[in-house]
Parts: structure tokens; sequence; C-alpha cells
């Protein structure tokens, strides 16, 4: 890669869903990744180019894994400019490509995040008219290179994009419910629970099924990108040979496909016939057992194991309230069937632990994009798991 990756540490940034950056920095240390920094919203690191190729290939979490190209200190957007054109743009991608700026900030006095972006863009296309004659291409949609710019209050970080797409774009996803999780937020969850692929897990409110989805590539071992590409393929100087050696690695740690102790159901039979057709664009057909029936009809199909749901939080006051009237229905329901499994509940709906009745073991805080959310954990034991009186969460 241009700047000297294989031959030495490069810094670099992996964004994150809020609340997701220990089980990254996990993710991260496996790949062999340097300096881990989890900061709020993501991971600090170093690493070569085969880190940043296992990174983006491998990571469950991970949002995005970004490279630091330049880092220094700024009064206005002219020290942006000049900040950018300290980069050799040309050694990263040709003339015939094109390119895509997104400046986002943090308390950054400046009057417009936009603007910052077109002094940036300025840079890069004077950088290249210096050295070619000529400018490459904005493309704002579909992009061969991606360039990030964060702002803090005095310092300004220039960022080239080795993903791309999002990495929670795994390329499977046919068709969802409302609302779905993305990927890598239903993949950090399991984590988090504890999942690891050898326990029975259930998802009783699977919609489309990206908990399944997630479960299964957990169990048998798949890397999550593994059929996607990825933003470093279109660099100047992309080592195709490493790049497949890598990908040749991580698939020998694949597990053979079988039938897996993951259940899914659902009340809505034509969420579950889109779960289906996600899974099969997965490739794991018929590996995970579906059925059409409401949640409190569910029952365990082994003595213990991991249940794990994201029950929907309504808006209007009609959905608070049957919601309110499901909840202590949930917790009988897990008291008299589940004895010996965890229950592991997302939801935006805080209300979900004091009108459940059950005592958490956790709650580990969350965010679906902006919205705040918990994870309660419920281990769920033989006798009486009733609280006497509610916590505050």
């Amino acid at each position: 890669m241009p700047g000297g990756c294989r031959l030495k540490p490069q810094h670099f940034f992996a964004p994150c869903p809020r609340g997701l950056e220990a089980a990254l920095a996990d993710e991260l240390a496996s790949v062999g990744a340097r300096d881990i920094a989890p900061v709020d919203g993501g991971v600090g690191f170093t690493g070569d180019e085969v880190v940043m190729m296992r990174a983006n290939l491998e990571s469950r979490t991970a949002s995005r894994v970004l490279l630091r190209l330049v880092h220094g200190r700024y009064l206005d957007e002219r020290d942006v400019y000049q900040l950018a054109h300290t980069v050799d743009w040309p050694s990263w991608f040709s003339l015939e490509q094109t390119f895509k700026i997104k400046t986002d900030g943090v308390n950054a006095p400046v009057k417009s995040l936009d603007f910052v972006s077109l002094k940036v863009k300025d840079a890069i296309c004077d950088r290249f008219r210096d050295a070619t004659g000529a400018r490459p291409s904005v493309d704002t949609r579909v992009p061969d290179i991606r360039v990030h710019v964060f702002l803090m209050r005095d310092t300004a970080t220039v960022y080239l994009d080795t993903s791309g797409e999002p990495l929670f774009k795994r390329g499977w996803r046919g068709e969802t419910g409302e609302a779905p999780l993305r990927e890598n937020l239903a993949a950090g969850i399991l984590l988090i629970a504890g999942y690891d692929g050898s326990q029975p897990l259930v998802d009783p409110m699977c919609g489309s099924g990206t908990f399944l989805v997630e479960a299964a590539d957990i169990a048998l071992k798949r890397a999550p990108g593994r059929n996607r590409r990825f933003g470093f393929e279109a660099f100047a100087d992309f080592d195709s040979a490493q790049w497949q050696q890598v990908k040749k690695v991580v698939k020998a740690m694949e597990r053979e496909p079988e039938p897996l102790m993951i259940w899914g159901s659902d009340r809505d039979r034509r969420m579950i016939e889109t779960a289906e057709r996600n899974l099969a664009q997965a490739g794991l057909k018929g590996l995970v057992r579906l059925k059409a029936q409401d949640v409190l009809d569910t029952r365990p199909p082994a003595g213990n194991g991991i249940l794990i749901a994201n029950p929907p939080y309504g808006v209007r006051l009609d959905e608070q309230d049957a919601l309110a009237a499901l909840y202590p229905s949930l917790g009988a329901w897990l008291k008299q069937y589940w004895a010996g499994w965890t229950a592991n509940f997302f939801t935006g709906d805080l209300r979900l632990a004091k009108l459940i009745r059950l005592t958490p073991k956790r709650r580990v805080p969350l965010y679906n994009g902006a919205l705040e959310c918990r994870l309660f954990a419920i281990p769920m034991v033989s006798g009486s798991n009733r609280k006497d009186k509610p916590d505050a969460d």
C-alpha cells in the first residue's frame, strides 16, 4: 500500500455502535491489532496491511475501518485545506477513479461541515492537478474512494475508508421487517450475551432473522465479510495476492455446514418466510429451525441456553399500553418454562425491567443509532425470580 503500510504499522480507527467498544477491541486484538484504544463510539489501533484486511473481513461489530492519513491542529477551514493538501493523493488512487468526502465534527468551530468537505475536495483536486494536469471526479452515490474528515474543537483528522460500504452490509440481506437491527449491532449483542456458538440459542421474536444469521455465522466461524467487496480493493497499490492469502486462511477456519442449535420463531408467518429467504441468501438454508408461533407459545428446546429477543417498543400511547400488558406475561412465561436459560432482551423501552417483574443480572447500555437502549440479561433459575421492588434503571 502507498505510504509504506506493508512495512510499518499505520494508525486506524474503527467506529462501531455505541456500547460495543469492548467487544470490538477484543475482535481487533484477535486479528493482530496493537495499541488498541477504545473511545466512545469506536476503537483506535495500529496495524499493517494484513491486520487492516482481517479487521474488515472478520470484525462482526465494526462499522468501518478508517486509515488515518494526516492529523493536525486547525483554526478554520483554510487550515483543514492545508492539512489535506499535504497528502499525496495520486499515490492512493488514480485520476480515473471517483471519490466522495464526508465530514463529521464534535464541537467544531466551523460554520458548515459541508464547506469543510468542499475545501478537502479542493485540496485533493489541486494535488492531482499539480501531478497530472487534471482532476478526478466526485461521485456521491457509488464512489471508488471514500474520504472521511473528523473535526474536534482544534484538531482535524483525514481518513481513507478501507471498507467502502459500511461493514454491517454483509451482502446477504434481501428483505427486512420494520426497523431491523443492523447486523453489527445484532452480532455485538450476541457477543455481549456470551454466545459463542456452542450453546442452544432461541429468538422467539425473530422478525427478518438478523440475530439468527449472525448467530449462525458465529457458530460456523464464518467471516461476516466473506461475500462482499471492500474499499481497499480500489487502492492504487492493492496487493491482490496478499488479499487472496488472507481470505484463504480465514476460510480454512470455517466449520462445515450442519444443522445448528439455533431456533427462531415469530407470530407473523410473513416474517418467518422473510427470515427463511435471508438465511438462504446467507448460505444457511436448512441450518436454523424456524416456526410461526406466538412468543408465549415458544418452549425451550434444551435444558439450558441463551434466549435473545428484540421486543417491539411502541411510539404511540396505544402501543405502549399494549407492551405494558405484554411484559408481565413475558415474565410469567419465562418463570414457568425457561429455568436454566438466560433471557436477553434488547429494547429501547426502559420500562421492561420494571414491568417484566424479574430481576436483571445485567443492564448494558447500548445505542441503536441515536436511540438509547438496554440489553437486559435475566438468568432464569428454578424457583422464584420475582423481584420485591422495582430497581431504578
